[in-house]
């Protein structure tokens, strides 16, 4: 976008005056902000907002963005004082699972690089003295976290961009979106229209309501949560009152005396095992619940937001529930026995928004260009998004990958009102639960099945569900082959944690596509159908490869962003002269698709391209393994063979009369195909394959053999081994790369590099005691020093011991020993060239 665009931002939250901020700070100039409620304090979740910014998350994404917040806010000060309160941060376990999470969360914060450390009971009672240590088990503390003064820091951004010459139009309702020709074109206000190019909704839980102007679907739900503040904590001669906890009395307790609001001086602490946080307020203690229902609000029915907002009357604040909150008083007498002194001061019910995954929605409206939305953000990730927004619109990509956040990846099935609030509202309820990496809801379900799936449900399939799909692990069928397992293809025991959602089964659905044949449901990776005469213009133009060659030819190539990070691997194959099947990763890659379609057949009518997803009228099955060729021999008079349909090519052809669309094509590093057919035929597909299988020792194999089979052959997987974050030379994909052919998004980035000159790469590992397994995303130590994160890991049945794959700087090599640390303990690892099996590829070829 160009700098002197026409910027428009709804809502001056922390997230609109902080994007305001990030613009000017780029040298943006037109910027008008339009806020309904008074300037002084808008009435939004940002003026009630507790202000705890706690940086360690599972998400590299999130604990990125919250670190961004902290550096931000500290750099906003005035009168010598900053807008954020460096307390720290406590989180304390008082059950041993939580011991155990705190251990795995240490790794999250070593991975995305925030200083964190584990603590004892006792250095918990050091940081924290009012707790009551008989409960507590140990803690983890991020001395980095703390408080942000998030509605001080809105006026001093208001002031600052103001003077930059940002224009604020307050106590203004937005009433309408103006667009003409697929753009946005101007804000509707009760007043005037407000010319725009570029409009940013920063609405937060009123953001439902700004989308529906566009016919966009926000998947957001305003729900209501308490907090309270207490009264004072008494003092005698400074000193707190006795806390009758047992091991502590006034003596050893330090002197606490009583501060200004604002000037807390105990780290933020939370008691995720009872949905519970604290901070100081003064000499008062603000106490948050989430152990409460579920209370989702309607924006829609708050009404305008008056001129007269106060700290106490306000939008986003409802009327306190005081018996939703009495376990919590209790558990928190319990926890602080200081606060047996003490009585609720005032509480209040304060609107946050939830979405169906727990983040933020961030990006461009795949309906409309030129409209973007920033909403669904705390204000711990606030300053974060706001950079991320900033940079998408000043240099086209943000330097944090933004895929678990983008506006577009939901499916059309989780935008309905019915899951965003079911949804949601799950997430509300397991915030600070315990949750593994696989926990899959547990509701709703089989919202989307395969054709095949009453078959997969005969042989016992065990689902877990990924984008609404319902996706077979494993099949309990196949436990019977256990018994014939060969010693070396035995599954190892593993630890609890890498036990759940986990079978020994995928061990002997490993070992049989390996050396007889299997069926894959491939059905729920996305397929689109591009076509017209600008088809393979439109697909040379975004993707490395060279898609423009004969109908037969299959494609596997990236799609870069415009600085070469790879935003997606796909698969192209050429059915016809102007018709092409592409596989993507998600409805990410099909909003780009279609806008850039759009804007090509816009520009160039003469190469019109059109864009329709058939995942759902089509199903496919992955056949795979030595004996894959004898199968379809019987079920076909087509050929097959080497010669008749070689690696990476298409044709069309039938099946016990089933019309299919066969692409030579392997995941898993054995010959086969991925079948295609249209869904009314998918079960007779399925039947067909099967019965000519058994004579063959087929099976049906689940995802959790596939995955371990993939890593075994080094294929790597978008959103975990690759991403924005990564180019094509870091994660070892340049293959894919023609730099040959003619101009393609993001070829003019990669101009100088290469594998020799990356500074990281991603790297195969395998454990040295064949046995730990680790799931992903703990930190890799070279040397001692965190250095690395793990991308994916799986058993690998096929070469006998633990793999994972991590981006580690290039001065590490093959052969070098490295450590993984699981749950606070370190893994020896090594180095190792991959692939791991076939390197050859004469498995592949045949």
């Amino acid at each position: 976008m160009a700098s002197t665009s026409r910027v428009v931002i709804i809502g001056a939250g922390i997230v609109g005056t902080n994007i305001a901020d990030e613009l000017v700070s780029r040298g943006w100039k037109d910027i008008t902000v339009v806020e309904q409620g008074p300037l002084h304090m808008p009435g939004g979740s940002t003026s009630h907002a507790p202000g705890l910014v706690f940086q360690t998350n599972g998400s590299k994404t999130m604990s990125l963005f919250a670190r961004y917040t902290v550096e931000k806010l500290l750099s906003l000060e005035k009168d010598g004082e900053s807008c954020f309160n460096q307390v720290g941060g406590l989180e304390v376990a008082t059950t041993p699972a939580r011991l155990e999470e705190i251990k795995r969360k240490l790794g999250y914060a070593q991975s995305w690089g925030v200083d964190a450390r584990l603590v004892d009971t006792s250095e918990c009672r050091k940081l924290y003295p009012h707790l009551n240590t008989e409960l507590v088990l140990g803690g983890l503390h991020i001395p980095t976290d703390g408080l942000a003064l998030a509605a001080r820091a809105v006026q001093l951004l208001i002031d600052r961009t103001k003077e930059a010459g940002v224009r604020y139009i307050e106590n203004t309702a937005v009433t309408g979106i103006e667009k003409a020709d697929g753009r946005v074109t101007g804000v509707v206000t009760p007043d005037n229209t407000i010319p725009a190019d570029i409009v940013i909704s920063c609405a937060g839980f009123w953001g439902v309501e700004i989308g529906k102007m566009i016919g966009l679907p926000v998947p957001l739900l305003p729900m209501a949560h308490q907090y309270v503040k207490t009264t004072a904590i008494p003092y005698t001669n400074g000193v707190t009152a006795p806390e009758q906890n047992g091991s502590a009395d006034v003596a050893d307790s330090p002197p606490h005396q009583p501060v200004k609001p604002n000037s807390a001086k105990l780290p933020i602490l939370r008691y995720q095992d009872q949905d519970l946080y604290y901070r100081e307020h003064g000499d008062q203690y603000g106490i948050g619940y989430y152990g409460h229902r579920p209370i989702p609000v309607d924006a829609a029915l708050l009404g305008r937001t008056p001129q007269d907002v106060t700290e106490h009357s306000m939008p986003s604040r409802l009327e306190f529930t005081l018996d939703d909150f009495e376990p919590a008083w209790k558990l928190s007498q319990e926890l602080l026995p200081v606060l047996k002194n003490t009585e609720i001061d005032d509480g209040f019910n304060g609107i946050f928004s939830f979405t169906p995954d727990g983040g933020p929605l961030v990006g461009q409206a795949p309906n409309l260009d030129g409209f973007y939305v920033a909403e669904a953000v705390w204000v711990t990730h606030s300053a974060g998004v706001a950079r991320a927004v900033a940079e998408l619109l000043t240099s086209g990509k943000s330097t944090v990958d933004l895929a678990e956040c983008d506006i577009s990846r939901f499916e059309q099935v989780q935008l309905s009102p019915e899951y965003v609030l079911e949804t949601s509202s799950q997430n509300f309820v397991e915030i600070y639960d315990i949750l593994h990496p696989l926990q899959p809801r547990d509701s709703p379900r089989n919202l989307r099945v395969s054709p095949f799936f009453m078959r997969q449900q005969q042989l016992g399939a065990f689902f877990l569900e990924g984008g609404a799909w319902e996706r077979p692990y494993w099949f309990e069928e196949n436990a019977k082959l256990l018994k014939d397992l060969p010693e070396e293809w035995q599954p190892v025991e593993r630890d609890a944690w890498s036990n759940r959602y986990y079978s020994p089964i995928a061990a002997a659905e490993a070992w049989k596509t390996r050396t007889a044949v299997a069926m894959y449901d491939m059905t729920p990776l996305r397929r689109l159908e591009i076509s017209g005469p600008g088809a393979v213009d439109l697909l040379q133009r975004l993707t490395t490869g060279n898609v423009s060659r004969k109908p037969g030819a299959v494609t596997y190539t990236l799609l870069l962003d415009g600085q070469g990070g790879v935003r997606s691997d796909i698969t192209v194959a050429r059915i016809e002269q102007d018709l092409f099947q592409v596989g993507v990763n998600g409805p990410v890659d099909t909003a780009y698709f279609t806008r850039e379609a759009r804007l090509q057949s816009k520009e160039s009518p003469e190469k019109q391209a059109r864009v329709r997803d058939i995942t759902g009228s089509t199903c496919c099955i992955g056949l795979w393994g030595p004996l894959a060729p004898e199968v379809m021999k019987a079920v076909t008079t087509e050929d097959f063979s080497n010669k008749g349909l070689t690696y990476f090519r298409t044709k069309r052809a039938t099946i016990c009369g089933v019309p299919v669309t066969v692409m030579r094509l392997s995941y898993v590093g054995e010959r086969g195909w991925e079948i295609y057919a249209s869904a009314e035929n998918g079960l007779r597909l399925w039947d067909a394959l099967w019965k000519a299988g058994e004579p063959h020792g087929v099976i049906a194999g689940g995802r959790t053999a596939f995955n371990s089979l993939r890593l075994e052959k080094g294929f790597r997987s978008w959103g975990a081994d690759m991403t924005t974050e990564h180019d094509p030379f870091e994660s070892g994909l340049d293959f894919a790369v023609k730099l040959e052919k003619p101009d393609f998004v993001g070829k003019a980035a990669l101009a100088g590099r290469s594998r020799d000159n990356a500074s990281k790469k991603l790297r195969c590992l395998t454990v040295d005691d064949g046995k730990s397994v680790v799931l992903g995303k703990e930190p890799v130590f070279v040397s001692g020093r965190a250095e690395g994160y793990v991308t994916s890991a799986a058993f690998g049945y096929t070469v006998r011991k633990p793999v994972a794959y991590a981006y580690l700087p290039s001065t590490v090599n093959e052969g070098d020993a490295v450590e993984i640390e699981y749950f606070g303990k370190r893994i020896q690892a090594t180095v190792t060239p991959e692939p791991l099996y076939d390197p050859s590829m004469s498995r592949l070829r045949g």
